[in-house]
């Protein structure tokens, strides 16, 4: 049995993870952001900002969520918003791991 203080059992959060977008994934701009079509799975998701679309587009060119998002100079207070929408991403498999 592990201890309460024990971190077998944590998860790696995904402002850690080396990401891109999905190669299925298109982007097709819009005034609100984009829309992420996934030609693989049929998935349509709305990309609601166009600081979403601007850290989708750049994923590939650093080391994980946070670099990005530091790259692209999104406010760290903001960064939980990115970090519950990308995990969301990633469900769906608009981004994947690298």
């Amino acid at each position: 049995m592990a201890c309460a203080a024990s971190t077998e059992n944590q998860q790696t959060s995904v402002l850690d993870l080396a990401l891109e977008l999905h190669p299925q994934v298109a982007l097709r701009p819009e005034p609100f952001g984009a829309l992420a079509y996934h030609y693989g799975n049929r998935r349509l998701v709305f990309l609601k900002h166009r600081d979403m679309v601007n850290v989708a587009e750049h994923l590939a060119e650093y080391p994980s969520l946070s670099a990005t998002l530091a790259a692209c100079n999104i406010a760290p207070m903001r960064w939980p918003s990115f970090e519950k929408a990308f995990a969301s991403l990633q469900k769906s498999e608009i981004v994947r791991e690298r």
